[in-house]
């Protein structure tokens, strides 16, 4: 498996350090996609758009995409990915390039797992989901992948009333706790979100998320395991997903730069979402394109290196124009935010007293396709 060392993003810098590595790093984009929004199913209110594609087909639209700068993919164990159709994502690696990044293990869609997979009160189903686990980590052990996202999207409850909390949370990180230990030297990334499919989703927001990393990393045993936490690496990273920040009426680039503190940014979704609602999965950039930008710089500052990876559905417009739209919206983002004179940004942000209304005025220019017709800038005191 290929661990990245996470532990760089913690590094604080001073002012001036920050302004040099502001004008010498830039985010490398490397953009992968979820294999399952490429067939898009219907909804609660309505039924599919469009006809189901095999996943033989979905790789050949990742193929296809390629050369426009997919690097990766992302699916699901063990209906996206499983061992017997896991040739199908190292032929994709072979022949095109486009490498698998992540194997989730999938704890949300059955059945069996109406009231929690990892969190189940019931012993039998809740054993199945840790196996179902330990198994996804294995792939992705054997697939040379960079983590294993986990979602906890059936773990969670409506009716709040005499819940035993405790335990509830205990279950769910005690049985992750036991994969990792039975699957060593794995990174997982918990993918936070407030609320939908469960009223309320276990630690659904970033800053339960990092504390749920902690406790998790407390109950392992495993000597690599030990041994890596011990060398100050993070076992248990995030993996935001900017709509799922913004239903829990977070701040995104605030987000960002806490999982950054905590050395724990594993992965990255990109989609756009208004403020609270459900969960849409809009293209990048359709919504609050400010947001974008304000999130890159953030990774900017604090050096992230991973995946941008796409989580989009795109119900009403052909998969491929959609994956394109959103990595051209990121790449469009980027190279405002490149353009920056960071100097001067890092001054305004610092000093908020000495340049009153500047940087406003300045993104404002930033975002304009002619800004020479604005009149100029406030003076810099």
């Amino acid at each position: 498996m290929s661990f990245k060392d996470l532990r760089p993003q913690k590094q604080r810098c001073t002012r001036e350090e920050l302004i040099r590595h502001l004008k010498s790093f830039e985010l490398n984009l490397k953009f992968s996609a979820g294999v399952w929004f490429f067939s898009p199913g219907g909804g609660r209110f309505h039924d599919r758009y469009r006809k189901d594609i095999p996943i033989e087909g979905r790789l050949e639209i990742a193929a296809h995409l390629a050369d426009y700068g997919l690097a990766a993919v992302e699916a699901h164990y063990p209906n996206e990915i499983n061992h017997d159709n896991k040739h199908l994502y190292k032929k994709l690696q072979d022949e095109a390039g486009v490498r698998l990044v992540t194997v989730i293990p999938n704890l949300f869609f059955d059945a069996e797992f109406e009231w929690g997979a990892l969190s189940s009160p019931n012993p039998e189903i809740r054993k199945k989901a840790i196996a179902r686990t330990i198994e996804a980590l294995k792939l992705n052990q054997e697939m040379e992948t960079d983590f294993a996202v986990v979602w906890p999207g059936i773990d969670g409850y409506e009716n709040d009333f005499g819940l035993d909390y405790f335990s509830l949370r205990d279950r769910f990180a005690e049985g992750l706790a036991e994969a990792l230990d039975a699957v060593p030297g794995v990174r997982v990334a918990l993918e936070p979100k407030p609320y939908e499919p469960r009223g309320h989703i276990l630690y659904g927001t970033t800053a339960e998320g990092i504390l749920f990393a902690r406790k998790v990393e407390g109950l392992l045993h495993n000597s690599k395991n030990r041994r890596l936490l011990d060398e100050g690496h993070a076992l248990v990273g995030l993996n935001p997903e900017v709509g799922h920040v913004l239903m829990a009426y977070e701040d995104l680039p605030y987000a960002f730069s806490l999982t950054m503190e905590y050395g724990r940014l594993a992965h990255t979704h990109w989609n756009s979402q208004p403020l609270g609602n459900y969960d849409q999965d809009l293209n990048v950039g359709v919504i609050s394109p400010e947001l974008t930008e304000a999130a890159l710089y953030v990774l900017k500052m604090y050096g992230y290196e991973g995946y941008f990876g796409i989580d989009i559905n795109p119900e009403r417009m052909p998969v491929e124009q959609a994956l394109k739209n959103s990595m051209d919206a990121l790449r469009a983002a980027n190279d405002r935010i490149n353009a920056m004179d960071h100097e001067k940004v890092v001054a305004a942000a610092n000093e908020p007293h000495l340049h009153r209304g500047w940087l406003e005025a300045y993104l404002i220019r930033a975002r304009a396709p002619h800004p020479e017709k604005l009149p100029p800038l406030p003076d810099w005191a």
